[in-house]
């Protein structure tokens, strides 16, 4: 298949990329590079079935492709609270243009949405019919109702366009290509960790996360795709549970060294809890994350050492 990819040089993107290059299909990319990096897709530029095109989802773009896999969006806090206004019009508008372009060309859709659409929960762990607790004049709401109207949008042109959509919900991941600097707490502590700083706890450590390795998330990703029993929304993530504390003490335990754990004080609107339940996607997909939250780590530490050798 033809296959486009916005947000293709981001962390998840660049993954998904490799994925469907390793399956044969053809892919198109598409980033803007805010967050998404060259050194991502560096080692596809060259593959005769890859494409990049540096382009906003902001603006209208045309495709003749069988799908569409709308991963475009800041996704973590730092960057998507730099330009609030911007977040949200990537994610309407970009919702707006994959949709737009899935109605002509008659491709299936996928929008990758997120455990932020539960906001601070009050239902714990999270299925899928849980509405949320999200403030929506909040710092953090550029992102969490950005993505709240991408997927009213793809349910929408569902229902009145027929269009075939997929739609994900994202839970915490990570692993190699995260980007140093993301703000997000595994490539915070790992980072920190690895440069001999104190590593940043905040609150007092209690509140929770659950953890999916990249590898496992594309997989999901690349079922759900695939099946057409379900359009979602479907949670994907590990329901592995760790405090902040714990997910820190792992760090300093692989990385080794002298830095200790300092507490700073907790964020406006920062979850408490959260944990997906994933009944829907073991139903639907058959699908449950396999790599444990060490193994991952170790993985990813081994990522992070590498880049900032060579950085």
């Amino acid at each position: 298949m033809r296959i486009l990819v916005t947000g293709g040089a981001g962390f998840l993107g660049s993954h998904l990329c490799d994925r469907l290059l390793a399956e044969g299909h053809e892919v198109l990319c598409l980033d803007n590079f805010f967050t998404g990096r060259k050194s991502n897709i560096a080692g596809l530029l060259t593959h005769p079935r890859f494409e990049f095109f540096r382009h906003d989802v902001i603006d209208p773009f045309k495709f003749e492709v069988d799908q569409i896999y709308n991963l475009a969006c800041p996704a973590s806090p730092p960057h998507y609270q730099y330009n609030p206004i911007k977040t949200t019009k990537t994610s309407v508008m970009g919702a707006i243009n994959c949709l737009g372009l899935a109605k002509r060309v008659k491709a299936r859709v996928f929008q990758a949405s997120t455990s932020e659409v539960y906001g601070d929960p009050a239902v714990h762990p999270q299925p899928e019919s849980y509405w949320g607790n999200v403030n929506p004049i909040g710092r953090r709401s550029c992102y969490d109702e950005g993505k709240r109207c991408a997927e009213t949008l793809f349910f929408d042109y569902h229902r009145e366009n027929k269009v075939d959509i997929r739609v994900v919900r994202i839970f915490n991941t990570y692993g190699p290509r995260m980007h140093p600097n993301d703000g997000r707490v595994v490539s915070n502590f790992i980072v920190q960790a690895l440069r001999g700083e104190d590593v940043t706890v905040y609150g007092d450590g209690s509140q929770t996360r659950s953890f999916c390795y990249v590898d496992d998330l594309i997989e999901g990703f690349v079922r759900l795709m695939e099946q057409t029993e379900t359009v979602g929304p479907i949670n994907i993530g590990n329901p592995g549970e760790f405090t902040m504390l714990q997910l820190a003490e792992l760090v300093l335990r692989k990385v080794g060294g002298k830095s200790k754990i300092i507490h700073r004080e907790l964020p406006a609107d920062d979850p408490k809890q959260r944990r997906p339940d994933i009944s829907l996607a073991k139903k639907y997909l058959r699908w449950e994350p396999k790599v444990p939250l060490e193994e991952g780590i170790e993985r990813t530490i081994a990522y992070f050492r590498e880049a900032i050798k060579n950085s």
